[in-house]
């Protein structure tokens, strides 16, 4: 069962620098991520910074599958229309991961130029991740895991918040 944790940054730059924390350690087999998406409010629209484009990988697949289907009916540049024109709206109608919904409800909370790091966690050993994380700070927003674990997380980073200067 995978977990959910949402961070909160000051800005879009520390939550990206998190993020990319966490592949270097997800490299070093200390976690396993499903996704990682950053989500950033700006007024009142929040935009998803997210690791698979779904229109854009469904408009290639899509293109490849309609150029193959068009040369057999001897109209390839008809077919790679078709199949990107298909594929594309395949792939925006589909969710990969976290909800898109959920995570614009939930960044939708957050203060203006705030970013939101959501991280959907197959497995990890969580003491190594927490110390290469805790020095970014940052504020849980929300959380799957149990109580204590939940609580562990939050003191960490609160720590390292207070402890930084304003």
């Amino acid at each position: 069962m995978s977990d959910l944790v949402a961070i909160v940054y000051p800005s879009e730059a520390k939550a990206e620098e998190v993020r990319q924390k966490i592949f270097k350690l997800q490299s070093e087999y200390l976690i396993t991520i499903s996704d990682a998406v950053i989500a950033v409010k700006t007024g009142d629209s929040v935009k998803l910074s997210q690791l698979v484009n779904t229109t854009m990988t469904g408009a290639a697949s899509g293109s490849f599958w309609g150029l193959l289907l068009g040369m057999v009916f001897l109209n390839p540049l008809l077919g790679v229309a078709l199949g990107a024109g298909a594929g594309a709206l395949s792939g925006a109608l589909t969710d990969f991961g976290i909800r898109d919904q959920f995570m614009k409800d939930l960044a939708s909370k957050v203060r203006s130029g705030d970013a939101v790091l959501f991280l959907l966690i197959q497995s990890m050993t969580s003491d190594k991740v927490l110390n290469a994380i805790k020095d970014a700070g940052g504020i849980v927003l929300t959380t799957s895991l149990d109580e204590k674990r939940e609580q562990h997380l939050r003191d960490a980073l609160a720590a390292a918040t207070q402890a930084k200067p304003a």
